[in-house]
């Protein structure tokens, strides 16, 4: 007999229906599952075949091929084992073969028949809506709420194999999971809070001015100057996620198996610290399938890089793509895939190889050459990306000492989030939500200069001899600090201050 389940397969973050087709007839014992499984798909034989016994269900000792349809896509994990098991049940007549076919499902098969998460449920299940709304959708529990994200899905959650078998034959019901409310609260993210750093004006004004536009920051400072503690104070001053940011997120997140078991919606940004010897699939992405990487995990969130000159030069020439296009393009013999990588990058190094130049209270044992060579590992094209220059001094003991007030992350969170209200309400016709995101004809649009600000930009762009792009997001970081202010047109005070955070080694 020839029975029919329906499942997904997940191609980068999109998912495409999966017809699992299950025959049996007669001849020797045999298992075989074809359309381009991978070894994990292969080893489903052996969980279906225990899974099937220790739930009281007899395996026929029969001819058995299953075939993933269409076979010209490479099938990976075992998020078949649970369709495979109900094909063979229905194919020997144990389930009703239209019940059978009438459903979506996905599982990993314990042994004992219980059903584990999978990765990927959410995009599986928003991909199935556009497919076929209202269609049942069997995940198992810990998946549930993820799922239910797809509103236009009857999403079913099971604990077990005989729960399914069960439900299919009419014998029991399965919970159905509430689809999530996309106009539920999404919370503040967390992170150091900016009143915690003393002193550092300067820093938390740059980090404001990166929040507000989504700028690249570069943090450059002596040894325990607070580099470290002012790129963790960055996520606390991002606006909240919006629903569709959220959304995003968590697609990526279960399409990498991160989310916890029984998590639905990631609502906090990203943070992202990967260490300097990260290798550039871990960065970008990458794996004979591949999978994202640190640039998309930390999409609508902050990719930090801490001692970023001691990471590998082929990783840091890497990021300069997805800098400017936003996305990723992962490109191998079986698939290119495309993953988003709408990050705000920051950086941290020291001045030098010993960490001490121009420090008033150290001296500097380096050579001007192994100045000039830690610098390189910072390619001129590479720093031309990241919009803000920091330099982060040593703090005085008097700054330490001081119980002077400083802003709290909330009222910094309140000026950057009116400042990305005012980006968004202007980019609106282009689908853009900060001003990072401007292509070049929408910063001829959208950047309107005052006619003493034209005359600095002019000067400006001969004496430091600016690059095309340089230009631009000069102009991106002077409309942000615009923003900020709620002026509508960059002065020559908004310019003259994004000029501030160009390199601080003068490039």
């Amino acid at each position: 007999m020839l029975a029919i389940v329906n499942s997904v397969v997940l191609v980068g973050l999109e998912g495409q229906k999966v017809r699992v087709e299950v025959d049996i007839s007669n001849g020797l014992p045999l298992f075989e599952i074809v359309g381009l499984p991978d070894p994990s798909v292969r080893e489903a034989r052996e969980r279906v075949r225990a899974a099937l016994k220790n739930s009281g269900f007899e395996f026929p000792l029969r001819r058995i091929i299953v075939n993933l349809a269409p076979g010209d896509i490479k099938k990976e994990g075992p998020i078949y084992d649970l369709p495979i098991a109900l094909g063979i049940l229905a194919a020997a007549g144990e389930l009703s073969g239209e019940k059978a076919t009438a459903v979506y499902a996905v599982g990993e098969l314990s042994l004992e028949g219980s059903l584990r998460p999978v990765p990927g449920v959410l995009p599986m299940a928003l991909a199935l809506q556009e497919i076929e709304p209202g269609a049942t959708f069997i995940v198992p529990s810990a998946n549930a709420n993820e799922a239910a994200l797809a509103s236009r899905l009857r999403v079913m959650a099971a604990e077990t194999l005989v729960e399914v078998v069960a439900y299919l034959r009419g014998e029991g019901d399965l919970p159905v999971v509430e689809a999530a409310d996309p106009a539920g609260p999404i919370g503040v993210t967390a992170g150091v809070d900016m009143a915690e750093i003393k002193g550092q004006e300067a820093a938390k004004r740059g980090l404001e001015i990166a929040a507000a536009g989504g700028h690249n920051v570069l943090l450059i400072g002596s040894p325990g100057a607070g580099k470290t503690m002012l790129a963790r104070s960055l996520p606390s001053i991002l606006p909240p996620l919006t629903y569709e940011e959220a959304l995003t997120v968590t697609k990526i997140y279960s399409a990498a198996g991160l989310l916890a078991p029984g998590q639905g919606l990631v609502t906090e940004r990203p943070f992202r610290t990967p260490h300097h010897t990260a290798s550039t699939a871990s960065i970008i992405g990458g794996g004979r399938i591949p999978k994202p990487g640190e640039v998309s995990l930390a999409t609508y969130g902050v990719l930090f890089l801490d001692e970023m000159a001691e990471f590998r030069r082929d990783v840091l020439e890497a990021l300069r793509q997805p800098l400017e296009d936003r996305v990723v393009t992962v490109a191998r013999v079986a698939a290119a895939i495309t993953y988003p990588a709408n990050f705000i990058l920051v950086g941290s190094m020291n001045p030098c190889p010993c960490g001490y130049f121009a420090d008033e209270r150290n001296t500097c044992t380096c050579t001007p050459y192994q100045i000039a060579q830690y610098r390189k590992r910072l390619s001129g094209p590479l720093l031309d990306r990241i919009d803000l220059h920091i330099e982060v001094r040593r703090l005085e003991y008097r700054e330490i000492e001081t119980q002077q007030w400083a802003e709290p992350s909330g009222v910094v969170r309140h000026r950057v989030t009116e400042a990305r209200e005012r980006q968004r309400r202007r980019l609106a016709p282009w689908g853009l939500s900060c001003n990072a995101e401007m292509s070049g004809h929408q910063v001829r649009e959208c950047c309107s200069l005052t006619r003493g600000a034209r005359l600095l930009l002019r000067s400006a762009f001969n004496k430091l001899a600016l690059s095309m792009r340089g230009h631009d997001r000069l102009l991106k970081v002077a409309r942000t600090i615009a923003d900020l202010e709620g002026a509508e047109m960059i002065e020559e005070h908004h310019l003259a201050e994004a000029l501030q955070y160009r390199s601080v080694w003068g490039g």
